[in-house]
């Protein structure tokens, strides 16, 4: 790599992490106010999340006398840092991944693991015990969840694989060939319970209600974070607004892959702009029925049931969804 691609590469990655920073920021207080009115609240302005973020960021960091400070204080870091690493691999709109070429969806599965690790390393590092309790709610959690995330890859990829075409898990290949044009009837009933199935997957990556058992507030005081304070809360937050966003492009780039400049003749520069702001309005309609609309639909469940959601039956669903794709390429 010349000095002239690395210093694109280095710009790029800030300017991501800008980005994923700034919309993960703001598509938080977009929940927040739709939680509101959806309950009959006023609710908090736009821009509370960055109201507290730079509160946070100016608060005292306080160690726990029983933790481990060197790692107790990296855990946030790494987390934010992971979370930004993978907006690398993931195509914005019609804007190409920085990293393109080398990564693919295997990658992604494997550093989407990486931010919930580091809360765990970070609360059993704590010495809290209600952070150790909210710890191995996590790493079960976890386990649960890439059942039917797996599942759902294989089958995108499987279905590439036998299309014959080139780097079946490369995330370029599904933009080129979005997977509802390569199916039949059965075919699509399955990618349907696919994308119900990445719905749902949304919020047990998150943290989010229904599937909030490692913080349980009202249970644990706050789970995994309820010793930390200051700038590194703040970086525990700002990760999981970045994995919001990253989360919710992966399903875009997996099921919604469309940009409208290529049904309207423009020219370079605003065909990037038009397909960037359809990008955003994507991801709000995913993270408004993946997130806001279940979170305020339901209540949380106790970690058994989490495990019986996720195994039980999204793993079924996502199962039955991959049955479906593979028959559909036989009988067709």
């Amino acid at each position: 790599m010349n000095i002239g691609n690395l210093i694109m590469v280095v710009v790029g990655t800030g300017a991501m992490a800008l980005f994923g920073i700034v919309a993960g920021l703001f598509y938080m207080g977009i929940d927040r106010v739709l939680v509101a009115r959806m309950q009959a609240r006023i609710g908090p302005p736009l821009r509370q999340p960055f109201i507290d973020m730079a509160k946070l960021m100016t608060k005292q960091n306080i160690v726990p006398a029983n933790a481990i400070p060197w790692l107790f204080n990296a855990a946030p870091l790494v987390a934010l840092a992971s979370s930004i690493s993978i907006m690398l691999y993931i195509p914005l709109g019609s804007f190409a991944p920085i990293f393109r070429g080398y990564g693919d969806l295997i990658l992604i599965v494997y550093l989407l693991v990486i931010p919930a690790l580091a809360m765990v390393v970070g609360g059993l590092a704590s010495g809290s015990p209600y952070a150790t309790i909210g710890a191995q709610r996590e790493m079960v959690t976890m386990i649960s969840y890439e059942l039917p995330l797996a599942t759902t890859i294989i089958a995108f990829a499987w279905k590439y694989a036998q299309l014959g075409l080139d780097n079946p898990f490369s995330l370029a290949t599904v933009a080129a060939t979005p997977i509802w044009s390569q199916v039949g009837p059965l075919g699509f009933v399955g990618c349907l319970l696919l994308l119900v199935t990445m719905i749902l997957v949304t919020p047990g990556e998150l943290g989010k209600i229904p599937f909030d058992t490692p913080e349980a507030e009202t249970e644990l005081a706050g789970g995994l974070l309820v010793e930390y304070s200051g700038r590194n809360l703040a970086l525990f937050y700002l990760s999981l607004g970045v994995k919001a966003i990253v989360l919710t492009a992966v399903v875009v780039a997996l099921f919604f892959p469309y940009n409208l400049s290529s049904y309207l003749a423009m020219s370079a520069l605003p065909a990037r702009l038009v397909d960037g702001a359809f990008f955003l309005v994507k991801i709000f309609v995913i993270m408004f029925f993946s997130v806001s609309l279940i979170r305020i639909a339901m209540a949380r469940f106790r970690i058994t049931q989490v495990v019986d959601v996720y195994w039980k039956y999204l793993g079924a669903l996502s199962l039955v969804g991959l049955i479906l794709v593979m028959v559909d390429s036989f009988i067709r």
